[in-house]
Formats: C-alpha cells, sequence, structure tokens
C-alpha cells in the first residue's frame, strides 16, 4: 500500500493568457508536514484551489489516498477527507461554534419520520467539545457567536472544524498571517498536535521561522512554477529566500510538465 496521501502531476491552471499554475508535480507523505512558501502571486493558493475543488484546473491530475479524483467543489473534496482552513475562514458569524462546525452536515435524529427531521443538538456539542479537545483548543464558551470571537478564536475555530471529522489530509492557508503573538503560539500548537497524530498537513505561509519549527520539507513556488522542493535539514532561511526572489532558479524543476 502507497505511503503517498495526495500526488499531483503536470497540475496547471490558465486563466485565459495568464499562466498562474503551470506543470505542478508534487506528492505528500502520509504523516508529513509539508510548507509552500512563495512570492505573492507565486501559485500557492491557486494550486491549493485545484487541490480541493475550489476552482477547475486546465489540466493534470490528483491523486488522493490512492485514487485518482476529479472534485466538483470543496464539498467533495471534504467528504474524501481534505479539510481546509482558507485565508477568508469560511465561517458564519451569526452562528455559534456548534453550527459552523456542522454548517452542511448536520447531525439529525428521529429520522424515521420520514422527511421531517430534527437537528440533534447535543450529538453536535459533544462531537464539537472532542474535536477541541483533540486539537487542544480552548473556547470558553461554545455558545457564543463567531462574531463575538477574537481573531484567534475564530481561526482556532475553523482548525478545530478539521480535526472533528475523520480528516486524512489538512491544508491550511496563512492561517496566522492576522494573528497576534499569542493566537499565533495556540494555531501553532494545533499543528504540532496534528504531527503528533500522525495527520498530513499543507501549510501555505510567509512566515519562515514558523515553517523551519513545524513542517518537514519546504516547497517553493515563484512565477507559477515548484522552483524548489527541501527537506527542512537540508536548507535553512537564506536558501529558501534564494529560491523565492530567484536568486537560484530551481533548474531541475524548469519546464517540469
Amino acid at each position: 500500500m502507497s505511503d503517498i496521501i495526495l500526488e499531483t502531476t503536470d497540475l496547471t491552471k490558465h486563466y485565459g493568457g495568464v499562466h498562474a499554475l503551470e506543470g505542478a508535480n508534487f506528492a505528500l507523505k502520509k504523516g508529513e508536514h509539508v510548507a509552500i512558501m512563495g512570492d505573492n502571486g507565486a501559485g500557492k493558493s491557486t494550486f491549493v484551489r485545484q487541490i480541493t475543488g475550489v476552482e477547475q484546473r486546465t489540466r493534470g491530475t490528483v491523486k488522493f489516498d490512492g485514487a485518482e479524483v476529479n472534485f466538483a467543489g470543496p464539498i467533495d473534496a471534504r467528504e474524501a477527507g481534505i479539510e481546509t482552513v482558507f485565508q477568508t475562514l469560511a465561517l458564519a458569524d451569526d452562528l455559534n461554534v456548534p453550527d459552523n462546525l456542522f454548517l452542511g452536515r448536520e447531525k439529525t435524529k428521529w429520522n424515521f419520520l420520514g422527511p421531517f427531521r430534527f437537528l440533534d443538538y447535543k450529538a453536535m456539542r459533544d462531537d464539537t467539545m472532542a474535536g477541541l479537545e483533540k486539537t487542544a483548543v480552548k473556547i470558553p464558551n461554545i455558545k457564543n457567536t463567531i462574531r463575538n470571537m477574537s481573531g484567534g478564536q475564530r481561526q482556532c475555530v475553523a482548525i478545530a472544524r478539521t480535526a472533528t471529522f475523520a480528516s486524512k489530509l489538512t491544508i491550511m492557508d496563512e492561517p496566522t498571517a492576522a494573528l497576534g503573538v499569542q493566537e499565533t503560539e495556540q494555531v501553532e500548537n494545533i499543528i504540532r498536535t496534528l504531527k503528533e497524530q500522525g495527520e498530513s498537513l499543507i501549510l501555505v505561509s510567509h512566515n519562515m521561522r514558523q515553517v523551519f519549527d513545524l513542517v518537514d520539507r519546504i516547497i517553493v513556488f515563484r512565477r507559477g512554477r515548484i522552483v524548489a522542493n527541501l527537506r527542512k535539514e537540508d536548507t535553512d532561511g537564506q536558501d529558501v529566500v534564494a529560491y523565492i526572489t530567484g536568486a537560484k532558479t530551481g533548474a531541475e524543476f524548469e519546464g517540469a510538465a
């Protein structure tokens, strides 16, 4: 049985004449944590959107857990076991924590009544608490609406949502970009917890210190292409920056299509 959880071959996305992503060949092992780095517009978020079905790729293939997949949208990806924390968080401000975690996959009871069903609030609350415990997220009152929470608490709720369900892969797109020091530390501790639990993770980040603290491998994007695939112990911040800026060209990746 393969130890590869996610693999892309020649993954490409064009917006008319703009080549946002070109020939991305990528593989992620089960339990591995990988960072995706690059300047703004390098193709990082475009890559994530193709994997998760937010957008449909121009060409290329995606294999997840051993099978080729063509997700019609994020819900398909989620049902397959890919949980994503987007920069926008995708939370409903006027709903509380359990309602957000189960938005679109609400638990019901008394299903024998045909089309008449009732939400099982107790089951959703219990599963929410289990998800929060799994990620060591501390929310003082899960009945509070998202609107009344701090930025860090909102981010933690979005991350806890990934742990509430049987996810095989977690993707986090700049999870600490707008957070303070303490809130960033809490999110990073969640990532460490996921590592200890053997869950695979892709982390999109500009934070060099964070990347070297949290991941096993670093993938660098530049102008829509993967230009470097670096083991953390074999590189350093200056080396990564050189690939990001183009001082190093990553010639071995040029033309990968």
